[in-house]
């Protein structure tokens, strides 16, 4: 491995030129939309061949069998019945989406692009804290780091050997063409000021894919297409969709949406089109369902779970109630409908008026909540002033479901910049680094 002064040197170039490629994400606070620079860190996460080659199998085998379980849930729903998963679990959730029920999707895929976070304990076990498989955001800052990073210093790379990365395009092209049901594939984007707007306008222009505003797809008859600037219309085959699903049809769903497609859900039902990801999956990546997924391997793939979930306690179950009101001063309570780093509580740092308040709210809304014990992650180096300081770090890995379900040879390493903090969403201000893998 090359010192860290190679990378180092580098850092504020890196970053200018970030800035005037507008590599940012956006926060909406007080009601306004914020729009800044998303920082990185040279320094990277290394992962070795081997270790990446244990959570590439446990990360396929996690992935094949939520999409088996959102293929059973809007279907003949097996695994309530059998009495895996409580019923009333399944449709209290808010990502269960009861318009979806009986739909399946061109090759009965739902989630095409898996977003996993992981983290590494400092006994080296690695642990999985969420699935998300509605639209994981992501992937393209740690390919542009990288592009960019070879450019400032091509020689990291002609000495280290790191997997490459720029694979990533070519591999959502791949999802997208398996899918398509005959037509150009689009990336639909809410526009400019959603959060990843800089995402979508990234992987559209590497993936050969038009970027797409919703004003400029219609349907006509129970066919979609893309209105070109000169008046022509193109048939779309694929829509990899970069909006929520309760703004993608009004007709469907929010009635008041003015990002979505009219019809667009009628067309999807007939299979004249492909959604990517499949709505309907947030039932699959609610917090609370994610206790259940090493069950799911079990049930639909006959396996073991390679990879471990957090130790994790539902207040929907009257024992582990029992047990996250009698230790909740050493647990973190999530609430199960936040995202982005948000509704998460470590009860150590909560006053004891606080802890009760927080009791009584678990005790009348226990469906809400899940309890995990706190996994003491691994701190990453990162550069602050003329040294590094280390701080938490996590993974989030990408997983592709196409032909086959493959796992990016890379990653978003998200980082806390604030030295007391757990919490690495970009949301809550953190950085992020290039994630490497090494071929050998």
């Amino acid at each position: 491995m090359l010192p860290m002064r190679d990378m180092v040197e580098h850092m504020e170039g890196i970053n200018r030129l970030m800035a005037r490629y507008g590599v940012k994400f956006g926060i909406y606070k007080n009601r306004e939309f914020h729009e800044q620079l998303f920082p990185f860190d040279p320094l990277p996460r290394v992962i070795g061949r081997d270790e990446f080659s244990y959570l590439e199998k446990g990360l396929a085998q996690r992935v094949d069998a939520l999409n088996c379980f959102l293929a059973d849930i809007y279907g003949g729903k097996k695994i309530v019945k059998d009495g895996v998963i409580p019923e009333d679990f399944i449709f209290s959730s808010k990502g269960y989406l009861p318009q979806c029920e009986g739909m399946v999707p061109p090759k009965k895929i739902y989630s095409h692009i898996s977003g996993i976070d992981l983290v590494q304990a400092k006994d080296g076990d690695w642990y999985i804290l969420e699935d998300n498989l509605r639209i994981p955001s992501g992937a393209s800052y740690p390919m542009i780091a990288r592009e960019l990073t070879r450019q400032a210093s091509p020689r990291t790379f002609m000495k280290n050997h790191v997997a490459d990365n720029r694979n990533y395009a070519g591999m959502l092209k791949e999802v997208m063409d398996h899918v398509n049901t005959g037509g150009i594939n689009v990336v639909l984007t809410p526009g400019r000021y959603n959060a990843a707007f800089f995402e979508h306008s990234y992987l559209a222009e590497r993936s050969g894919a038009i970027l797409a505003m919703p004003q400029d797809l219609y349907v006509e008859n129970n066919r979609l297409y893309y209105r070109q600037y000169q008046g022509k219309q193109l048939q779309v085959g694929t829509v990899y969709r970069r909006l929520s699903d309760e703004y993608l049809d009004p007709l469907c769903f929010e009635p008041g949406s003015l990002i979505g497609v009219p019809g667009i859900m009628d067309v999807y039902r007939s299979g004249n089109v492909a959604l990517v990801n499949a709505p309907g999956n947030g039932v699959a990546d609610d917090k609370g369902i994610y206790y259940f997924v090493p069950h799911m391997v079990k049930y639909y793939l006959g396996e073991e779970a390679i990879l471990k979930n957090a130790p994790t306690y539902l207040a929907f179950y009257e024992e582990d109630r029992k047990y996250i009101l009698e230790h909740l001063e050493r647990l973190v309570v999530k609430d199960v409908s936040e995202a982005g780093g948000y509704g998460v509580v470590f009860g150590r740092d909560l006053t004891r008026e606080k802890l009760e308040g927080l009791k009584k709210i678990i005790m009348g809304e226990p469906r809400r909540f899940i309890a995990q014990e706190v996994i003491d992650f691994i701190d990453l180096d990162i550069v602050e002033g003329d040294g590094s300081v280390p701080r938490k770090a996590d993974l989030r890995a990408f997983v592709l479901s196409g032909k086959g379900t493959k796992v990016w040879p890379s990653g978003l390493t998200r980082f806390s910049r604030n030295p007391d903090s757990f919490v690495v969403n970009s949301s809550q201000g953190g950085g992020f680094k290039d994630t490497w893998v090494l071929s050998q």
